[in-house]
């Protein structure tokens, strides 16, 4: 499986629930405004004035497409957390 293909319920398939994110947060300081979660997740990210992501929507993208997009970017900038507040990545 390619990096960039969404990992379809993992966690499921060893017998756990399946990912439910909770929280999506961009660390502006981290961001250098690469677009690659615009790419993958046109319904979740924009960039702002200063060419940096936010989230607008997170709701917009079901929840591995989110994930796929935080793995996307090349700093690492975008935290994901479960519904329990646990960081799922990175």
């Amino acid at each position: 499986m390619s990096e960039m293909q969404p990992d379809k319920n993992i966690s499921a398939e060893k017998g756990e629930k399946p990912l439910k994110i909770g929280k999506i947060v961009v660390d502006r300081n981290l961001c250098i405004g690469a677009a690659s979660c615009i790419a993958v997740a046109p319904g979740v990210y924009e960039l702002d004035q200063e060419n940096k992501a936010v989230v607008y929507n997170d709701k917009g993208a079901d929840d591995e497409t989110i994930l796929l997009a935080a793995k996307s970017c090349p700093t690492q900038a975008i935290l994901v957390f479960d519904e329990e507040g646990n960081q799922i990545y990175p």
